[in-house]
């Protein structure tokens, strides 16, 4: 009797089980429907650097980590583009999920904002000098140095300002979350967020341009401008270097 017992236990807790593993699965969790996979963001992070031409930085955009997260901050998919994950940065898992998190942390339906965008306003002097203070990263949604995911359906945080993280919308328009890309200059970050979105059909209602990085000496000065990277190109168009040390 005692084992007939722990075999509907054991049964029961499977039934339970079983749902929820099927939503960690291929298709990312239940409450990620309509985002890309694991697999299809690999597929576009190995695609970005060949379409648009240049993407500029130090690897032309070949060696990056993506993030994307639902309207709820939560991640949904991570993934790599190298064979071998320690192959791009480290330290390029956390702030890919972090600019996920900003970029659908401050963008709504009506309006799109990359975390290009937000560089200045966030700089000393500036309105909302040390908002990045407000939500630090948990180390804890990091997969282990060597691997992928990490933090699947949690909200990892983090506040990152500068280029690399673009709000993700449906067909209809309204925003489902944000996508980040990390591991090259940010300044080329940026670019390859831009063409995965473009790759995935996640765009704003605006179009792929609409909250597009800007600098000052192509775009004028603004609120919105962001400094120019080692080997800057946008959009297949060589904008410039970022300035050389001076004074130390």
């Amino acid at each position: 009797m005692k084992r007939f017992a722990k075999a509907v236990i054991a049964l029961a807790a499977i039934g339970v089980a079983a749902p929820a593993l099927r939503a960690q699965g291929h298709d990312g969790p239940s409450n990620c429907s309509g985002l890309p996979s694991a697999s299809d963001l690999k597929t576009f992070l190995t695609t970005a650097p060949t379409t648009g031409g240049d993407a500029g930085g130090l690897f032309h955009g070949t060696r990056m980590w993506v993030a994307v997260v639902n309207r709820d901050g939560k991640l949904c998919a991570v993934a790599n583009s190298q064979a071998d994950p320690s192959q791009v940065w480290p330290g390029s898992q956390a702030i890919a999920k972090a600019k996920a998190y900003t970029a659908n942390a401050f963008s709504l339906d009506s309006l799109a904002l990359s975390t290009a965008r937000l560089y200045t306003f966030t700089q000393p002097g500036h309105s909302l000098w040390s908002l990045g203070q407000a939500n630090p990263f948990d180390p804890q949604a990091l997969a282990p140095i060597g691997t992928q995911g990490g933090g699947d359906n949690q909200i990892a945080g983090g506040m990152i300002f500068f280029g690399g993280g673009v709000p993700i919308y449906n067909k209809s328009g309204k925003i489902i979350g944000g996508l980040g890309i990390s591991g090259d200059t940010s300044c080329t970050d940026h670019e390859i967020a831009k063409r995965v979105r473009t790759l995935a059909g996640l765009n704003p209602p605006g179009g792929a341009l609409v909250d597009d990085i800007t600098y000052s000496s192509k775009d004028g000065a603004s609120v919105f401008t962001h400094p120019l990277c080692v080997h800057t190109w946008r959009n297949g168009i060589f904008i410039g270097e970022e300035p050389a040390a001076v004074g130390y």
